[in-house]
């Protein structure tokens, strides 16, 4: 820009800083974008607090507490500091804030932590502790303050996101790390400095290499110019600057950036349909190279809702319900019914039904009778539609008989909405949802057989237990009706079943029931148990009876396990990163078994593990936390599950893949994940769930909050990377050809000596800035390749810039040079007798006619082969002209193939028509772009593309025959290797066989 206003080209000075301003303005919106993630968390804080002192209750700001004083909470409070309890009466805490986990903590004050560290376990196991910012969401208590501020858990987390933890080696202790490591210190840290100014070390691995890439271009710039001048013997005239200028201008992708950018908008608006928002656009890049996703799994894997997956009789039948898309709609999904043996044990975590349950199950059609749709409070049959057990045994009845009336869960049809809805707590919504599964909801018994409730004996936590009292009709005689932990129900029951088959509790029942409870638990369930019983008191008609006498001499009736489901979709989302190369990690609050169970259903982990694989697979956080960095770096593989997760472990994990150079995604919903969302090289957070924090502290975020969109984004990832690989490549050779042309240009000297440029600047900025353009940024809107999640993440060392598209672009180059070389040559040293005339960079003259004659021919040549590359640019191996696989292709599909894209076809079209203009409008052909018009010149302008497409094709069949830069697949070697961890196998073999046909019988 300088050279031109020295040399007092003011159009090309004029037109060079518009292209600078441009590039400076779109790198300036890409970048400006405000992050307000403290001031979600200062808002967290509780305004104020009911304290102890002197023996009065006080009400003082919660930043006043400290360390000794004695605080009351009460339901609705949110719990202003860190408290010890030494008082709690049914005190149930919502700390999702910090574990993740959507079901409340019942706090228990005695709870014993003499066997272990108590700092070691886990934030969800200190049923003693009450920590500031989560909510009171049943009953009342008293605890002493432990920990204010930032010394809190939640401060904990803002602590950790507002510091930075420094590099490696950047110290400057002398004590600890030697003599030297002053000096070593001090200069790495300049280092950074340096590299973070001019962007070589902060960003995503695209950001880096385009910094790189755009240093490296300057200086072959200035190498360029150097060697100009150094051609002309320094002797820098205007003509020669003019010259310098050109080369400059010639190695500059002007329109890089703005294509990028641009290319990148379009890709967040695919994104949205996908139902994910990008807060960054560098994430669209980084979604591509993700090698491991460490996820949550309430809301994310799950669905966020308990159903009653098992139910157990002792009668020795089991039911089951799977396929539940709504876990509020009873009338969808499948119920089961079987005797209980082994492969009850052994389908640990499967949502598909066991043999014994297809072998016995008994369901009804689509259509429910009018009796159903009245009994399930819906508008009409036409709105139900379910697979039911289609006769309810007097034992089943028995057991739904507590199970609905025992509950102060509502479920109900919204006629408005056209939807299930439900109210109360998610346990007592999930068995009030399968009771209406055989129309025997509360409000059935209570509406329509007379049931009227006469007291209520909530649950209370420290006996683990609900019972309620009801009367039937117009009797006197009162029915009770239990809930609870299977241990402490068993302990007041005499009988167990139901009829014939009842028998007495004895120590052998007792412990076949707890057996049955645990093998329900080994699959992840959540399990209650169910009982009732007649009171026979003459004082029946009082609500005001002891609960001790009450909740005595019960009978068993069964257990219920309940359990929060994967999405129907989790499962083929897991598989198709099995099939892609990526590992996916649990990382939850939630308990060992529970984990491993879902683990297992969705695939993340293998179906039956060994002890010891079992063993490595699945930790819990005080196992992963009490390793050293070290340890962990020396295990085989990481842990694929980690239960009862804790802020500081998500990050500690986040390292250990950094360390072994992994590049992860990390989702979240919680303030406890923002740390970790923000360590991770992509962090993701959940719309619905998610916190403000969260999402400020995220990169994209999920609007639906399903694991199967994170897939749909890192497809979509790669179809962006791939995109950006062929307009680089697009843009690059073009580069390459003009620089080959203008650095043999230089023996083109007139009889001045001085060198005659075969392309002028303006003509070059021409092409860079309009013709290259919207080509590329057709390439960027191109579809997905049919195999592109049947590859492994790309190398995010290498970035974009990998061999083959090094290769490829220097290949492309010289041969577009070379074709224009030649046709300048042609006609000036042909028709043209090797007249290079006087002056002709400054203007026409007549003696130029014979050089401006050739120009307009490179001109339009060079314009044209650049077009028609973006065509060939389509599939960076396949032949432009068999671009389909070949059973989706007919004979001869080239026209269909190159107008799918219509963008990028009209692109082509009209750039290759406005050569027609800027080379015969007088005036802007001479004065500006220093060529005119041509005749016979326009054949070898045509003839090059011919010689440019077959040069292209015979690389690429090169490329393809000899196996050259061949994409690495996961095959069957690696899908078995992926799927001993994961559970999934990628590929069979008749899938890659597939593939291979699929490509043509060609390797890609």
């Amino acid at each position: 820009m300088a050279l031109s206003y020295g040399v007092t080209d003011y159009v090309e000075g004029g037109v060079i800083t518009a292209v600078i301003v441009l590039n400076v303005a779109i790198g300036f919106y890409q970048e400006f974008q405000a992050e307000k993630k403290m001031d979600s968390l200062r808002s967290l804080s509780s305004p104020s607090a009911a304290v102890l002192r002197d023996g009065h209750v006080e009400t003082v700001p919660s930043a006043e507490l400290v360390p000794g004083d004695v605080v009351l909470i009460k339901t609705g409070d949110t719990i202003p500091a860190d408290l010890r309890l030494i008082e709690a009466m049914n005190l149930e805490c919502d700390e999702k804030i910090l574990t993740g986990e959507a079901v409340p903590v019942a706090k228990d004050m005695d709870e014993d932590f003499s066997s272990n560290n108590e700092l070691e376990t886990g934030v969800g196991d200190r049923l003693n502790m009450a920590y500031s910012s989560s909510t009171v969401t049943k009953g009342r208590g008293k605890g002493i303050v432990v920990f204010t501020g930032m010394y809190t858990e939640i401060g904990k987390i803002a602590a950790s996101m507002q510091g930075k933890n420094r590099k490696a080696n950047r110290s400057l202790s002398r004590k600890k790390h030697g003599a030297m490591q002053p000096a070593k210190g001090a200069a790495l840290r300049t280092w950074d400095v340096i590299g973070r100014f001019l962007g070589l070390t902060v960003g995503t691995p695209l950001q880096k290499k385009l910094s790189k890439l755009a240093y490296v271009l300057f200086g072959c710039a200035i190498l360029l110019a150097i060697i100009v001048f150094g051609v002309n013997k320094f002797n820098v005239t205007s003509e020669v600057a003019i010259y310098a200028i050109s080369t400059g201008i010639a190695i500059i992708p002007e329109s890089l950036i703005a294509v990028l950018t641009i290319t990148m908008v379009v890709g967040m608006t695919q994104m949205r349909r996908r139902r994910v928002v990008i807060r960054q656009l560098s994430a669209l890049e980084a979604l591509g190279g993700v090698t491991n996703i460490c996820s949550d799994k309430t809301g994310t894997l799950t669905q966020g809702q308990m159903i009653t997956r098992k139910v157990w009789l002792p009668s020795g039948g089991m039911y089951s319900v799977n396929n539940v898309e709504d876990p509020f709609d009873p009338t969808k999904g499948d119920v089961g019914f079987g005797p209980v043996s082994k492969s009850e044990v052994e389908a640990v975590g499967h949502s598909e039904k066991t043999d014994d349950d297809n072998a016995l199950e008994k369901t009804i059609g689509d259509e429910s009778d009018e009796k159903t749709a009245m009994a399930i409070e819906a508008p009409d049959s036409s709105n139900v539609s379910s697979n039911q057990i289609s006769e309810v045994s007097p034992e089943l009845e028995r057991f739904l008989l507590p199970t609905a009336l025992c509950n102060l869960a509502t479920v109900r049809f919204d006629q408005n909405k056209d939807k299930w809805q439900s109210i109360g707590d998610p346990t007592e919504v999930a068995l009030q949802v399968f009771a209406h599964r055989f129309q025997m909801g509360k409000k059935t018994f209570e509406e329509k057989h007379a049931w009227t409730q006469v007291a209520e004996y909530p649950f209370d936590s420290s006996i683990k237990r609900m019972s309620v009292t009801y009367r039937k009709g117009q009797g006197t005689e009162l029915h009770i009706f239990t809930k609870g932990a299977v241990e402490r129900v068993i302990e007041l029951c005499t009988s167990i079943g139901t009829g014939s088959s009842q028998r007495p509790v004895t120590p052998e029942v007792k412990d076949e029931v707890l057996n049955q409870m645990n093998k329900l638990a080994e699959q992840g369930l959540r399990v209650m148990a169910i009982a009732d019983r007649q009171y026979e008191s003459g004082s029946g008609t009082s609500p005001d009876i002891p609960r001790e006498d009450i909740e005595k001499n019960l009978t068993l009736l069964g257990l219920a396990g309940l359990y929060d489901p994967p999405r129907l979709e989790t499962k083929d989302a897991v598989h198709d990163c099995a099939t892609a190369g990526i590992k996916v990690h649990m990382l939850t609050g939630d308990h060992p078994s529970t984990a491993a169970a879902i683990a297992r259903e969705v695939g993340i982990l293998p179906t039956h593990p060994s002890t010891r694989e079992a063993q490595v697979l699945v930790q819990t956080a005080s196992e992963f936390d009490a390793k050293t960095d070290a340890e962990i770096d020396a295990l085989p593989s990481l842990p694929i599950v980690i239960a009862r997760c804790a802020p500081h472990t998500k990050t500690r994990m986040i390292g250990a893949l950094h360390r072994r150079r992994a590049y992860c995604a990390m989702t979240g919903d919680g303030v406890n994940d923002a740390p970790s969302l923000q360590a991770a090289d992509v962090g993701i957070a959940m719309g619905l769930a998610g916190s403000d924090v969260a999402k400020g502290a995220s990169d994209i975020v999920l609007t639906d909050d399903n694991f199967a969109s994170i897939v749909g984004a890192i497809q979509e990832g790669r179809r962006m990377f791939d995109n950006i690989q062929k307009f680089v490549l697009h843009l690059l050779a073009s580069n390459v050809a003009e620089v080959i042309l203008l650095i043999f240009g230089l023996g083109f000297q007139d009889n001045s000596g001085f060198s005659v440029f075969p392309l002028s600047p303006l003509q070059i900025l021409w092409i860079n800035m309009l013709t290259s353009s919207f080509p590329a940024f057709g390439l960027g809107r191109e579809k997905a390749a049919k195999d592109i999640m049947r590859r492994p993440p790309h190398d995010g060392r290498k970035g974009v810039f990998t061999m083959q598209i090094i290769v490829d672009m220097i290949i492309y180059g010289i041969i577009m040079g070379t074709c224009t070389i030649l046709t300048f040559v042609i006609i000036v040293y042909g028709p043209g007798g090797g007249d290079l005339g006087h002056d002709c960079n400054a203007g026409y003259r007549d003696s130029c006619d014979t050089v401006f004659r050739a120009r307009a021919g490179v001109f339009a040549e060079l314009t044209w082969l650049i077009l028609i590359s973006a065509w060939e640019f389509k599939s960076l191996r396949r032949s432009v002209f068999a671009l389909e696989p070949i059973e989706n292709r007919t004979v001869f599909t080239f026209f269909h193939d190159v107008y799918e894209n219509r963008f990028l076809f009209y692109a082509v079209l009209l750039g290759a028509l406005s050569v027609f203009p800027a080379v015969y409008i007088p005036g802007l052909n001479t004065k500006v772009f220093k060529h005119k018009g041509i005749g016979w010149e326009w054949a070898l302008s045509a003839g090059a593309v011919v010689v440019f497409v077959a040069g292209v094709e015979a690389w690429k069949a090169m490329k393809r025959n000899f196996g050259w830069f061949d994409v690495a697949r996961v095959g069957d070697d690696a899908a078995d290797e992926d799927a001993s961890t994961t559970g999934t196998k990628a590929l069979s073999a008749t899938s890659s066989k597939s593939l291979e046909k699929e490509e043509g019988g060609e390797k890609v």
